[in-house]
C-alpha cells in the first residue's frame, strides 16, 4: 500500500511474512553492515525496492544472480537486533503493499520503536505462547487483543503489562516465520501499534495544554 500524506509518500506493511531469507554474509563498511541474503523471492526483487526484514524497511542495494543485498546504517543497527546477525541467520521477508492489495494483518510501518527480549515460552497442544519484556519508559504501550509487530509479524496480544506482552502463535505462523528458532534470551525487533502511539501522542499534549492552562 503506498499511502500520500502531505505530498509525502509512505511504505506500509502488513506484517505478513512472505518468505524466509537467509544470511550469506555480512561486512562492516565504516559504521554501516552489508548483508547478503538468499531467499526465494530473489527473482522478483530489484534494486532500490523496500523489503521488511524482521520488521526492519530496508532498500535493496544489488541483484545477484543467487543473492540480493542491504545496507544497514548504524542508526539502524542501535535500534535493532541485526546489531547481532550472524551468517546462517534467518530473517522474516515481506515486501511492501501494493495500491489495492488486502490488509491482512495491520498497518506496519518498517519502523522499530525498540528491542524486545523473549522471556516465556510455553509449547501448548498445537500453538504456543511467547512472553517478551521491553523498557517501559520509552513510553510505548500495548494493550490485550491490541496488535503488535515482532520481528515483521503481525501479532495479536494476549496478555498486556507494563514493559511485558504475550503472544499466542499459531502452527502455520511458526513454521513459516523465525519464531521457530526463537529462544529465551533472544533479542526481538518490535513495533508497536502506530494508531495507538498517535492516540497516546494527541492524549499526551492534550493533557500537557490543559495542565498549563
Amino acid at each position: 500500500m503506498i499511502i500520500i500524506a502531505s505530498k509525502e509518500i509512505i511504505l506500509m506493511f502488513t506484517g505478513i511474512i512472505e518468505s524466509l531469507g537467509v544470511v550469506l554474509t555480512k561486512k562492516q563498511v565504516g559504521t554501516n553492515l552489508n548483508l547478503e541474503i538468499k531467499s526465494v523471492l530473489l527473482k522478483e526483487l530489484k534494486v532500490d525496492q523496500s523489503v521488511a526484514h524482521n520488521g526492519v524497511c530496508l532498500t535493496v542495494t544489488a541483484v545477484h544472480e543467487d543473492y540480493y543485498e542491504v545496507t544497514l546504517i548504524n542508526e539502524t543497527l542501535k535500534r535493532t537486533n541485526f546489531l547481532n546477525i550472524s551468517k546462517g541467520d534467518y530473517v522474516n521477508l515481506e515486501r511492501c503493499l501494493k495500491l489495492g492489495d488486502r490488509l491482512d494483518g495491520h498497518m506496519v510501518q518498517g519502523h522499530i520503536d525498540q528491542i524486545g527480549v523473549c522471556v516465556g515460552l510455553k509449547t501448548l497442544d498445537g500453538s504456543w505462547i511467547f512472553e517478551f519484556e521491553y523498557d517501559p519508559t520509552l513510553g510505548n504501550v500495548t494493550i490485550e487483543k491490541g496488535s503488535i509487530c515482532i520481528n515483521g509479524v503481525s501479532l495479536t496480544v494476549v496478555e498486556s503489562k507494563d514493559g511485558w506482552l504475550s503472544v499466542a502463535i499459531i502452527p502455520y505462523t511458526f513454521e513459516n516465520t523465525i519464531f521457530k528458532y526463537l529462544k529465551l534470551g533472544d533479542r526481538v525487533n518490535l513495533e508497536f501499534d502506530v494508531l495507538g502511539k498517535y492516540i497516546k501522542k494527541i492524549t499526551e499534549s492534550y493533557n500537557k495544554r490543559n495542565s498549563e492552562i
